[in-house]
C-alpha cells in the first residue's frame, strides 16, 4: 500500500492538471476536481483492501471528489447494501485529517425499484430521507455530507432504459416540495452542506429550482446523469436547462459500463473469450440493462475503432469526450484496480481533433443513443 500520508514525491510523480484545476458546483461553495472517483464497485467487484488502495492513489493524484450511494455496491443485493459507504468510512477512520481535504457525495435511494431491503413501497418520504441520511453518516463515519443527492426520482420518469414518459404509471406519494423541505432540514441540522439530483429530467430540475426560490429552501447544485458516447441524451434539452439555471452536470458511466474501453469488441458479452471480470460479462442482471443491448455494443465498436484509427485507445477517446465537453462539470469514473484508475486519470488533458469530433457526431447521427 502507498505510504500515508502521500509524500511530496508521490504528488510530484503523479502531477496532473487535476491538481490545479477545480470547478465550482452550481452556485454552491463546493470546488471539485473535474474527475470524480465513483465507488459503486467497492464491496462487490472490489474488496476492501483494493478499494483502500484505489482511494489512496486517487487522493495522491489530486482527486478531491468522491461519489457513493446508500444502495451500493452494484449490482445491488441485500447482502451488499451499504457496503460501499462502510468501506469508505473505514478508510476515512484510518486516515484522520483526510476528510477535510475531500468533497464527499452520497445519495438517498428513490422508490424501491425491486429493492425492498432499502425501503418498501413507492414513496420517498421526508422520514425516508432523514433516516437514510443518518444511516449514511454512520456508515461513512463522518459528521457531514458535502453533497447529498436523490438517486432517482420518486416520480415515474423515463430513466434506466425507459424511453417514454407514461402518465398512467404515475404513483408519486411525496411532493417535490416535501422532498426539498426534508433536504432543507438536513442542511439546517448541519448534516448536509449542499443538495443534488440524479437520473433527473428537465422538468424535475426546473421544479426543484423553482420551489427553492419560492420557499427559501436549498438550491440544487448538481444533477448526476449518464453521459457518454453511447448515451448523449443530456444534450436533448437537459443541458440547456442546467446551463440556464446554473446547475452543474456530474457525468456518470463515461465508459458505458466498459463498452467504450474496447474490452467487449471481439468477444461480446457472453462468448468464451468475454472478459470474465467485466461487469456486463460477469453479471447477468447487467446484460439485461441498457448497457447490454446489442445496439449499444454495435455503436461502441464503431467509436472504439474510430479511436484506434486516430492513434488513441478507446478509453482515451471516451473519457476525453466527457472531460472536454462544456456540459460537464465533473466526470465520475468507476474502476476496479489502481491500474484502471491511473489509465483514466492519465487520459485527462487529451484533446480530440476537430475531424474526430465530426466523426463522433456522424456515428451518433446513425446510431443515436442506444444505451439511453
Amino acid at each position: 500500500m502507498s505510504p500515508w500520508p502521500p509524500t511530496p514525491a508521490i504528488f510530484s510523480h503523479y502531477s496532473t492538471p487535476l491538481l490545479m484545476n477545480k470547478v465550482q458546483l452550481g452556485s454552491s461553495d463546493l470546488r471539485v476536481t473535474p474527475v470524480c472517483l465513483g465507488t459503486m464497485t467497492f464491496g462487490e467487484q472490489v474488496d476492501e483492501a483494493t478499494a483502500h488502495a484505489i482511494l489512496d492513489r486517487s487522493l495522491a493524484r489530486g482527486v478531491n471528489f468522491l461519489d457513493t450511494a446508500e444502495m451500493y455496491a452494484v449490482p445491488a443485493r441485500a447482502e451488499t447494501f451499504g457496503a460501499t459507504e462502510t468501506i469508505i468510512g473505514n478508510w476515512l477512520a484510518r486516515h484522520p485529517g483526510v476528510r477535510q481535504q475531500l468533497v464527499l457525495a452520497t445519495k438517498v435511494a428513490g422508490p424501491s425499484r425491486g429493492m425492498p431491503w432499502i425501503r418498501e413501497g413507492s414513496g420517498l418520504s421526508a422520514q425516508d430521507i432523514q433516516a437514510s441520511c443518518d444511516a449514511s453518516l454512520k456508515r461513512l463515519q463522518t459528521d457531514v455530507i458535502d453533497l447529498y443527492q436523490i438517486h432517482w426520482p420518486e416520480r415515474s420518469v423515463p430513466a434506466f432504459g425507459a424511453l417514454y414518459y407514461d402518465p398512467a404509471k404515475e404513483r408519486s406519494a411525496t411532493s417535490l416540495h416535501e422532498q426539498l423541505e426534508a433536504l432543507g432540514r438536513l442542511v439546517t441540522q448541519g448534516k448536509v452542506r449542499h443538495i443534488g439530483l440524479s437520473n433527473e429530467t428537465p422538468y424535475g430540475v426546473h421544479e426543484f429550482v423553482r420551489l427553492a426560490g419560492e420557499h427559501g429552501l436549498p438550491r440544487v447544485a448538481t444533477v448526476q446523469n449518464p453521459y457518454c458516447l453511447v448515451n448523449r441524451t443530456v444534450e436533448n434539452g437537459l443541458d440547456e436547462t442546467m446551463h440556464r439555471l446554473g446547475v452543474s452536470l456530474l457525468a456518470y458511466s463515461p465508459l458505458g459500463f466498459g463498452l467504450l474501453t474496447g474490452k467487449y469488441d471481439a468477444s461480446g458479452f457472453e462468448g468464451a473469450d468475454a472478459p470474465k471480470e467485466g461487469r456486463i460479462a460477469k453479471y447477468e442482471s447487467m446484460r439485461k440493462q441498457r448497457w447490454g443491448r446489442p445496439e449499444a455494443l454495435a455503436a461502441a465498436r464503431r467509436y472504439n475503432q474510430l479511436a484506434r484509427d486516430h492513434g488513441l485507445s478507446p478509453t482515451q477517446l471516451a473519457l476525453a469526450f466527457c472531460y472536454t465537453k462544456w456540459q460537464v462539470a465533473s466526470t465520475i469514473i468507476g474502476v476496479t484496480s489502481v491500474a484502471q484508475l491511473d489509465e483514466d486519470l492519465d487520459a485527462y488533458g487529451t484533446t480530440l481533433a476537430p475531424e474526430v469530433l465530426i466523426e463522433i457526431d456522424k456515428i451518433r447521427w446513425e446510431a443515436r443513443d442506444p444505451a439511453l
